[in-house]
């Protein structure tokens, strides 16, 4: 292109260029010698492209690595940085930090229940469960470097076993008719106070909701709920237990309202227990029906 100029014609006309663009071309190589692009303006990147790749090749191999621990890797490559510097080359490659979702390790058997379960109808069940519930925010959570739509893939998720303890252990029971009764456990939980909480509260609640005494009764597989007194109570009692698969407390409508229950509380911002038990209870009582119809329908 800076050779060519024939007789009556513009330098940019053959090879169909634009004016501006050749004569930029020749002022660069004027100017510089060169015709390649030049190098940009501005500070230079801390982190090459090359150093990026690996990060994002650690973060594939380890959704549950921290930024402490790639900055480690990122010095081991030669190339020191600060741990926003790795986040925001994290984020160009659309790489986000997320609290990883609990989710039971589930077995191919316990998949097989859980699908056989879901068939079952569940708006004549009488749902219960425990649950802690803290004076100082909710329970602690774990992130993870994640794409979009991705929540649920097995190295983004948390697995859990679940375990008592809290500063203050209710529990509670819900149909698809309404809230039922709520108690606060005092002491140590087992077999025998369990089996009191039903001879006290589950056929009042039944009561309450217009269920019958010929009601569908559901509890997980936790050992108190399996032990020989709770089991000859119910027999005694000829209540009907719904078959629970194991490791499915995500089946159970109610572990969505424990969620709505201690966001409600916490929000209150309780300063001791005294007012922690008040509003718990207010709130509780506070749950729409809707929403209860939502948890069961999921």
């Amino acid at each position: 292109m800076l050779t060519m100029e024939p007789p009556g014609m513009r330098r940019c006309g053959r090879p169909k260029r634009r004016f501006m663009d050749v004569a930029s071309i020749i002022l660069k190589w004027k100017t510089f010698g060169t015709t390649r692009t030049l190098p940009r303006a501005g500070r230079l990147a801390k982190l090459s492209y090359r150093g990026r790749r690996a990060l994002v090749r650690e973060v594939k191999k380890n959704p549950k690595i921290t930024v402490a621990e790639l900055q480690r890797c990122s010095r081991v490559m030669g190339e020191s940085c600060r741990k926003s510097t790795i986040t925001a080359a994290l984020h160009q490659s659309g790489l986000y930090g997320r609290v990883a979702r609990r989710k039971p390790l589930l077995s191919a058997r316990h998949m097989k229940a859980r699908m056989e379960f879901a068939k079952k109808q569940r708006n004549k069940i009488l749902w219960s469960d425990e649950t802690k519930i803290e004076l100082f925010g909710l329970n602690s959570k774990r992130y993870v470097w994640r794409k979009p739509g991705t929540a649920h893939h097995l190295s983004n998720t948390v697995p859990t076993v679940k375990h008592g303890g809290g500063s203050i252990m209710l529990w509670g029971c819900f149909s698809a008719a309404g809230t039922g009764r709520l108690v606060a456990i005092q002491g140590k939980m087992n077999a025998a106070k369990y089996r009191d909480i039903l001879d006290e509260n589950l056929f009042q609640s039944a009561q309450d909701l217009r269920l019958g005494r010929r009601l569908t009764f559901q509890q997980d597989n936790d050992p108190k709920h399996t032990a020989k007194i709770t089991k000859e109570w119910l027999h005694n009692n000829s209540v009907t237990v719904l078959e629970w698969p194991s490791q499915s407390p995500d089946l159970n409508p109610i572990e969505h309202l424990w969620r709505d229950l201690k966001m409600a509380v916490h929000q209150r911002l309780p300063s001791n227990l005294t007012e922690l038990e008040r509003i718990y209870m207010e709130e509780w009582q506070r749950i729409p029906k809707s929403r209860l119809l939502t948890h069961i329908a999921q």
